[in-house]
């Protein structure tokens, strides 16, 4: 993985489940497990937002990844992955989710409690037939649009605790151990990910929490956001000394940021509008970082941004994930032609939305092939699927990816 970040040719570097962008579902480890014929296990949600499986070293040693996750203190419902417990899913698969994952079924759907407190109204709801969860929108009865309060919307962000950084100091001392590249999350620097804007992890958010009273205020109330953006950015130079005492070198990647900039077909915003209002915060994380340690910087955007990648270099970021190809612009050969040489593509292996789940174990073969040929050119690239492989995937089809990226790095062996 090393010389993959360093640009410098070699085997190519994979990663499953080092990250809540480029894990496997809990339905597919399990048959991945059972396909190998590994010992029987319940599988480990990890991140119970989006229902992912956590990778054991038996399992990561048959697939051949090269990466483990420093994972947060807390998942994004608020609660730590500690005394794990037995659950039955909807669908019937047996599963350790945390003590304090506190859930209660209505009607064929599951709900599920911000900080294990029932007391709270549910943060997530699981419809009948899904296998995640979605976000419930808990939106503030008193919340007005036209006298908005800065603390409301940065309640969640401070300094780190001593316990926190015990626990970051620990989990360092464990992947010392281990023979494969590190992927760390930086606390508090999300600035703006969807994903987080509700406050799933909180009891009782205020402030603007609502998806698209979000995307609105990211137009017509710059100025408050840039005001939240600076309250974040305060704690993160302020976290980031005393979160890299903890770390040092143990971690090789750092997770910065999650948010979208890109649909289908297009960008969320203008890109002046992500240069006024996003870069400058994330050029400060980024320069820090580079500055004070030997940490590359991650950076997650679905979509068509292909238009935006001048911009993800210009702030600082180094890795970007999850290259969605299928997206409008997003031609594997035209990123790496344009922007190989400056940024790391941490993903764009295999299609998630129509190959990996439709298509035949023949055609992925030959994607795969042609994916890992394109991007793993002169290094700076770490396979991975195109996001979080999603529950119920054909398992002769994730054997088939798996076993092409292989086949690939055969002849790429020193």
């Amino acid at each position: 993985m090393k010389r993959a970040l360093n640009h410098e040719e070699g085997p190519v570097p994979v990663d499953f489940g080092a990250t809540m962008v480029s894990g496997m579902h809990i339905s597919c480890v399990q048959a991945l497990r059972e396909y190998y014929g590994l010992e029987k296990i319940s599988v480990k949600v990890y991140e119970p937002y989006q229902m992912l499986g956590f990778i054991d070293d038996d399992l990561k040693e048959v697939l051949g990844i090269d990466t483990c996750g420093l994972p947060a203190p807390k998942t994004m419902f608020g609660f730590a992955n500690t005394d794990w417990k037995e659950w039955r899913t909807p669908w019937g698969q047996e599963v350790l989710v945390a003590g304090d994952f506190q859930v209660e079924e209505q009607n064929a759907e599951v709900y599920i409690y911000p900080q294990g407190d029932r007391a709270a109204l549910p943060a997530g709801r699981m419809p009948e037939g899904g296998y995640f969860f979605d976000t419930i929108i808990r939106r503030d009865p008193d919340f007005d649009e036209d006298d908005l309060k800065l603390e409301d919307n940065v309640a969640e962000f401070g300094e780190l605790s001593a316990e926190d950084l015990n626990y970051y100091a620990a989990q360092a001392a464990k992947f010392r151990l281990q023979d494969r590249g590190v992927v760390g999350g930086l606390p508090g620097t999300s600035l703006g990910d969807i994903a987080l804007v509700p406050g799933p992890f909180m009891k009782n958010p205020k402030g603007i929490r609502d998806i698209a009273d979000w995307y609105m205020a990211t137009a017509t109330e710059q100025e408050f956001i840039h005001e939240i953006f600076q309250v974040q950015i305060e704690y993160a130079l302020k976290n980031l000394p005393k979160f890299y005492a903890a770390l040092g070198d143990s971690v090789e990647v750092v997770f910065v940021c999650g948010t979208d900039f890109g649909t289908q077909i297009s960008t969320f915003c203008s890109g002046d509008t992500y240069c006024k209002l996003w870069m400058p915060y994330y050029q400060q994380i980024n320069a820090w970082v580079h500055a004070n340690t030997p940490w590359k910087t991650f950076k997650h955007s679905c979509g068509a941004v292909e238009g935006f990648m001048e911009y993800f270099i210009e702030s600082g970021f180094d890795i970007i994930n999850p290259v969605q190809c299928s997206a409008a612009g997003m031609d594997a050969q035209l990123l790496k032609d344009k922007y190989g040489q400056r940024l790391v593509f941490w993903g764009g292996g295999c299609d998630t939305q129509k190959l990996l789940p439709f298509g035949t174990p023949q055609e992925i073969r030959e994607h795969v092939l042609a994916q890992c040929g394109i991007f793993s050119r002169q290094g700076g690239f770490v396979f991975n699927a195109v996001h979080n492989v999603q529950a119920f995937t054909p398992t002769e089809n994730l054997v088939a990816m798996f076993e092409a990226v292989q086949e690939f790095n055969r002849d790429r062996t020193p």
